[in-house]
């Protein structure tokens, strides 16, 4: 890097679209794949764009298994996740780090301690109280287990540890009561992490495979990565179709696309604020 600091901007430009081109060519690969036949996915040497694009792949793949079903389920599902996460954790890590109360840091230190659990050893217990609930097989059951984060609580908290407490001094001075204070100070200035935790909250939740499976028989609330599944194994039949393969993937992660542009904007201005600030 120091190297490229003393070449100037036009050979970092060039260095960093270079970078660019090449994560973003498994993503080009799956594209142009879904573009071909299946022969020609094989071809050796392989061909970096199709001879003659089929573009009614994507149409075939779409009609081939009921992915705006499973598309649908898993937006609503992370989206919900998502909103509930953020005011979980928003609470939770305000009452960590601006308020005061009876074994605080205890209570702390046994939420940094369940961030030390692997999620996995929490299954069985998590499937048996939704089953107690009676929310096995319900969007209520793929939602509430997901609607508490100990990374989330983890994540914001740390942001909040940044905020000056004397803001928070100040709201309380002016009689507002401490949602106001969250909602109204702590999120505004902080909105970079929350953009993050969106971000990634959408991105796990969306992809999530096992636990939605686990929890979940009824074949309308399969989400993308279990209709994928399926698709490869059924309609896919076990790879034979690769270029409907490589389609369905294709259009069922624009949605996380669309998630990242959306995010890294916020991100990028919350970046450029926090540093003119700190400059000013």
């Amino acid at each position: 890097m120091r190297m490229l600091t003393r070449l100037g901007g036009p050979v970092r430009h060039l260095f960093f679209a270079a970078l660019a081109l090449l994560m973003a060519f498994p993503f080009y690969w799956m594209v142009t794949s879904a573009l071909k036949t299946n022969d020609e996915i094989w071809r050796s040497p392989p061909t970096l764009w199709p001879e003659v694009p089929l573009w009614g792949n994507f149409a075939s793949a779409w009609n081939e298994a009921p992915f705006a079903r499973y598309m649908g389920n898993s937006i609503f599902v992370a989206a919900s996740i998502v909103i509930l996460q953020i005011i979980n954790s928003g609470m939770m890590a305000y009452a960590l780090t601006h308020m005061k109360f009876r074994l605080k840091g205890l209570f702390a230190g046994v939420i940094l301690f369940g961030y030390m659990v692997p999620s996995t050893a929490v299954y069985l217990p998590g499937y048996l109280v939704l089953s107690e609930l009676h929310l096995l097989n319900s969007y209520a059951g793929l939602i509430l287990s997901n609607c508490v984060s100990i990374f989330a609580i983890f994540l914001i908290r740390q942001a909040f540890l940044q905020v000056s407490h004397e803001l928070v001094e100040a709201g309380e001075v002016d009689g507002a009561s401490h949602m106001r204070i969250l909602w109204t100070v702590l999120v505004p200035v902080t909105r970079s992490s929350f953009a993050v935790l969106a971000l990634i909250t959408f991105i796990d939740q969306y992809n999530n495979y096992f636990w939605p499976m686990l929890i979940t028989k009824n074949p309308d609330l399969q989400l993308v990565s279990a209709g994928l599944r399926s698709f490869f194994v059924e309609g896919g039949a076990y790879g034979l179709q690769w270029p409907l393969i490589m389609a369905a993937s294709a259009f069922t992660i624009a949605p996380l696309l669309l998630v990242f542009l959306l995010a890294q904007k916020t991100i990028m201005q919350s970046v450029n604020m926090t540093a003119g600030s700190s400059k000013g």
